[in-house]
């Protein structure tokens, strides 16, 4: 996937995601709920192509389900 090419395309494709969630009316709620389900698909699925992307992984590994929650939540914090 091109837009996990590195950091800062990996954000402002999750930005743009962002917005258009918001265009389309959900709620942050919402996306922050898709975002832990994104999250767990992703883990299971991809590897990580960059560094950022291994820490993240690891970070989600070791997360507890209510952690996973807090871990999205700033996650959507940070690009949105």
């Amino acid at each position: 996937m091109d837009f996990m090419k590195d950091w800062k395309t990996w954000r402002s494709s999750l930005h743009e995601a962002i917005q258009e969630g918001r265009k389309y009316g959900m709620s942050d709620e919402e996306m922050k709920s898709w975002a832990v389900e994104a999250g767990n698909y992703l883990a299971k699925n991809v590897c990580a192509g960059t560094a950022e992307e291994a820490l993240l992984k690891e970070l989600w590994d070791v997360a507890t389900p209510h952690e996973r929650k807090t871990l999205g939540t700033l996650i959507f914090k940070l690009v949105g």
